[in-house]
């Protein structure tokens, strides 16, 4: 009898458990200012300030992630044994690296691309010079160093070794694609010295000398022989678009399109509206994962496609049809705090950062393009920063975020891939989402209303809906 009592017990305070997690999950500690009559009881709590967001504090924490990133990426060289550092760039030595971030945030990897593509994107809502004065620095510092760290690799040959071999002798789409966009943005921009060297050998290596799939796809020989990543729809499409603009070439612009349909078909699941993260070319029914901050890379490059991607190409509405999809599928993944999960369709993975950044940057942009509806998808983007505005902590850092992952086999390891403040993939989609959401509110197309005890982004000029409660 005393073991029926003591199991019931145990069974009661489990379901307790679980009620409350669930409560505590639909609840939370923050009330909608927005709402004037803070003793309505339908309008309930939220676990993320669920509000319009504010220019004024969305500008602050874009400030408080510039100031923290500004600090911990030193361009500086150094002698790697002794520490001492380097200004006489006459004569190389072997041991010159640049100095390390204090992070993990080297000042050439492709999330640093996205960094200034990010801090481009805020300066241009904000019109605040300082939020390029990081990308003015490090741009000028690589002009400087470039003959010495050339003049190195010919008298040592340090190869991998090398802090500039990204831009000596790339060897991947990680090495060249992201930054070689940014360089480009950057120089049409007229913001820092003009890099047309740099610019010259990664647009040759993600246009030429990639590798590919015999149909032009293209592709990697990790982690099996023939593979495609998700993640490389960004490595590669917005290089190859933003050559297209900068040379007045086609060809760009077609290539960039054949690879999003190309690895659309590839990747692209109809019946979710999702990307798995990745296709293996010696076993193409394996089962299939969809890692949320692949289906971000994908988003963005269509994004960032379409920026620039002439109206009368007749990619043109392929691309914007793909990217509509793919948000639709996004959006309804998205969860009761804004955030998206790491296994964007698995609600029992963790709430990831620099995908779910990537997701509101992507929904906020396509609503001010006009690509997508105000209606609905502006709360939607709206609640995504609500989320994302929590993870900013008070000193710049970024919580939550993903380190890097490979295209893996097993949920296992995507679920259990660990969070750190030091991943930098998530600082650069938080610039943009925050640049996108500060464009959101000045939009002229669109009014944002609160009634009903929620948000309605109603077009201007159209009749106005009488919002009423239905019961």
């Amino acid at each position: 009898m005393k073991l029926q009592a003591k199991i019931l017990c145990t069974v009661l305070c489990t379901l307790f458990i679980q009620n409350a997690a669930i409560a505590d999950d639909k609840g939370g500690k923050f009330r909608n200012p927005d709402n004037p009559n803070l003793a309505d009881s339908g309008e309930g709590t939220y676990p993320v300030p669920y509000k319009k967001p504010v220019a004024k504090e969305v500008t602050e924490a874009l400030h408080r992630i510039r100031t923290y990133l500004e600090s911990t990426t030193p361009t500086r060289v150094i002698n790697k044994s002794t520490g001492a550092i380097i200004t006489d760039f006459k004569k190389p030595i072997k041991e010159a690296i640049f100095e390390p971030s204090k992070g993990d945030y080297g000042i050439m990897v492709y999330e640093m691309g996205v960094v200034h593509s990010g801090l481009l994107k805020v300066r241009a809502a904000t019109n605040d010079k300082r939020f390029t004065d990081m990308t003015e620095r490090h741009l000028s510092f690589f002009a400087q160093t470039k003959p010495y760290f050339k003049a190195q690799e010919d008298q040592f040959h340090l190869e991998r070794g090398n802090s500039f071999s990204r831009f000596l002798d790339p060897r991947s789409l990680d090495d060249a694609g992201s930054m070689c966009a940014a360089l480009i943005r950057v120089r049409l921009a007229k913001i820092g010295p003009d890099l047309n060297d740099m610019i010259q050998t990664c647009s040759n290596w993600v246009s030429k000398q990639q590798f590919r799939l015999s149909d032009g796809t293209l592709a990697r020989k990790r982690p099996q022989a023939v593979s495609l990543w998700a993640d490389d729809m960004y490595m590669g499409i917005p290089a190859l678009a933003e050559i297209g603009r900068l040379t007045g070439d086609k060809t760009y612009f077609d290539d960039a399109v054949r690879n999003v349909l190309q690895m659309s078909a590839y990747m692209f699941n109809p019946q979710n509206n999702l990307y798995t993260h990745g296709w293996n070319a010696n076993n193409p029914d394996a089962p299939r994962f969809y890692w949320a901050r692949a289906n971000g890379w994908a988003v963005l490059a269509m994004s960032d496609l379409l920026d620039v991607l002439p109206k009368d190409h007749p990619g043109y509405p392929k691309v914007l049809n793909q990217l509509r999809l793919s948000l639709k599928g996004i959006a309804e993944q998205q969860s009761g705090q804004g955030l998206w999960h790491q296994m964007i369709d698995r609600h029992d993975s963790y709430l990831e950062t620099s995908a779910s950044a990537m997701f509101v940057y992507a929904i906020a942009h396509a609503v001010n393009q006009g690509w997508i509806s105000p209606t609905t998808w502006g709360s939607i983007a709206q609640a995504g920063w609500a989320g994302l505005s929590t993870r900013i902590t008070e000193k710049g850092e970024i919580e939550g975020i993903c380190v890097g992952t490979t295209f893996a086999s097993d949920q296992t390891y995507y679920y259990h891939r660990p969070t750190s403040v030091e991943a930098l993939h998530g600082y650069g989609p938080t610039l943009m989402a925050g640049a996108e959401i500060l464009q959101m509110l000045k939009n002229p197309a669109f009014n944002v209303e609160h009634k009903v005890r929620t948000y309605h982004y109603v077009p201007t000029g159209s009749d106005k809906t009488d919002y009423r409660e239905h019961h």
